[in-house]
């Protein structure tokens, strides 16, 4: 007798795209970026400064299978290979064991210029939530990280505790912000900034009789509260953007607009979960350009 497979409600959609329109044989600059991340891995495949095709999926076991799945999954049967990018730079907590980079450069560099591409360069202030830490970011009109902080690295305050909490109460974790705000009124937040305590107060609030709306409520009032608080340390100057996974959480998302009184951009095509790869593509172009300037200036000496 086969047991029941057991429903992953932490688990959420993965995601792959490719421009059909655009032909990436006749274009002169193809670069990429891979953002090896502790929850997910995220390629992007630029062509002529363009975004030609793109992936989202989980970070496996192997950082090194992760980032090559990613980039397969984003090209597809395009015919695009690895031998085809003229230059890859690797970012996000893998980067290190990207083999195909020809250079790694920090998810904050990544995570800042990406979000310049992806809303403009009003951009000033960038909330990156990802899978194991939030940072906050100030960035120039080019994208360039001028200042940045990052929360005590506790997955409690990250996409990992929500996947964690999700699991718990048996609830999908897309419907999680939804939930979170189907309340008559915002309960007292979770106050554990630790994912295991996080756990066992939830479960608390549970056997008290409060149903998992309120505790979701709860929980992403804690965690919103903690995000604002880094926030405050380091100011919010507008315009101000959320990345990373998280950014698609509407129960954590709104309520940190509610206690800043800031209203975060929204974006109008790219999702922000992809901040991290595009800008490690964008860093791939303005390598590439430089090596390619010094080796023409060195031909003519």
């Amino acid at each position: 007798m086969t047991a029941e497979k057991k429903e992953e409600f932490w688990r959420w959609t993965e995601l792959q795209w490719r421009n059909p329109e655009k032909d990436w044989t006749k274009s002169s600059i193809i670069t990429a970026g891979v953002d090896v991340g502790s929850v997910s891995s995220k390629a992007t495949v630029m062509v002529d400064g363009e975004i030609y095709a793109y992936s989202y999926l989980r970070t496996g076991s192997d950082s090194p299978d992760s980032a090559n799945r990613a980039f397969k999954s984003a090209v597809g049967d395009s015919g695009l290979t690895l031998d085809n990018i003229h230059y890859f730079v690797g970012t996000g907590y893998g980067r290190v064991n990207v083999p195909f980079a020809h250079k790694t450069v920090t998810e904050i560099a990544c995570h800042g210029r990406g979000a310049n591409f992806i809303y403009g360069p009003t951009t000033r202030t960038v909330l990156d939530m990802g899978g194991q830490d939030c940072k906050a970011i100030h960035v120039d009109e080019r994208g360039k990280v001028t200042q940045f902080l990052m929360n005590d690295k506790c997955a409690a305050g990250t996409g990992r505790g929500m996947e964690v909490i999700a699991d718990l109460l048996a609830v999908p974790i897309t419907q999680v912000g939804k939930m979170s705000l189907d309340i008559t009124k915002d309960p007292p937040p979770v106050s554990s900034t630790c994912t295991v305590f996080a756990k066992s107060e939830a479960i608390g609030l549970l056997r008290k009789g409060w149903n998992k709306n309120e505790v979701l409520a709860a929980y992403c009032e804690g965690m919103a509260h903690r995000v604002v608080n880094l926030l405050q340390r380091i100011g919010v100057q507008k315009d101000f953007v959320i990345t990373g996974g998280i950014s698609q959480n509407p129960g954590i998302t709104k309520r940190i607009e509610k206690e800043l009184g800031v209203t975060a951009l929204e974006s109008k095509r790219w999702s922000p979960q992809l901040a991290g790869c595009i800008g490690a593509a964008l860093f791939a172009r303005d390598l590439l350009e430089k090596s390619r300037k010094m080796a023409a200036a060195t031909a003519t000496t």
